[in-house]
């Protein structure tokens, strides 16, 4: 179990405030989080790839491509934009 100079010690490297029963608190949850890992650290993982995936997850990005629109829409839209600029759509800022 983690001492009680050792659970300020960690409270003050994470800049946390903790008074006298908080303290006691955290001195049992953080000795019951290392203990939980030492656990762990005995897994058997010899046969296990380092880089093996538990999911079969691909990279689903795409190239970027312009998708054709008919040239009738193209010109209504842009006679809907009173502001335009170098054949450029102009719409008020936001930020």
């Amino acid at each position: 179990m983690l001492s009680k100079e050792e659970t300020q010690h960690i409270a003050k490297l994470a800049r946390l405030g903790l008074s006298e029963s908080e303290i006691e608190k955290y001195q049992k949850d953080l000795s019951a989080i290392l203990d939980y890992v030492d656990k762990l650290k005995e897994a058997d993982v010899g046969g296990i790839d380092a880089l093996a995936r538990s999911t079969a997850a691909e990279n689903v990005l795409r190239e970027d491509e312009a998708i054709p629109r008919p040239e009738q829409k193209t010109r209504r839209l842009r006679e809907a934009f009173s502001d335009q600029k170098d054949g450029c759509l102009k719409v008020k800022a936001i930020l």
